[in-house]
């Protein structure tokens, strides 16, 4: 499968099984608007597909994520193979990702760093 191709249908899977998961798994570990899928690594000839899951709520949650998918893994199969016209569709493999938990941190940290480093707020205290 050639570069572009690749690329191009990693994205349009990444899009759908997003849709999957907040449309059409009812399984309550997946459903609940907190799981973003993160990225995806197709293989070069498109028979495997690594689908990188992370939840907002930390590990804990994107482990229980996972196993949902993973129960409902062939219906994500049907549905991404019709929505994208694919005689063959790659065989899913969910892993939990910490990249939301991660950035969530960071952004607290730099937070924490800004209002330090902030003059505005050393000049208010000075003055009352």
């Amino acid at each position: 499968m050639s570069g572009f191709k690749n690329i191009r249908l990693s994205e349009d899977i990444k899009r759908e099984i997003s849709g999957l998961i907040a449309e059409r798994i009812k399984d309550p570990r997946v459903n609940d608007g907190l799981l973003s899928v993160v990225r995806i690594e197709l293989s070069g000839d498109g028979s495997h597909c690594k689908v990188y899951v992370s939840h907002i709520q930390g590990a804990e949650k994107t482990k229980a994520a996972v196993e949902g998918l993973e129960s409902a893994a062939w219906i994500i199969k049907k549905e991404t193979a019709n929505k994208l016209h694919l005689k063959k569709c790659p065989e899913f493999k969910f892993i939990a990702d910490d990249s939301i938990e991660h950035s969530a941190y960071i952004s607290k940290m730099l937070e924490n760093v800004i209002k330090q480093d902030d003059p505005a707020d050393t000049t208010e205290e000075q003055e009352g």
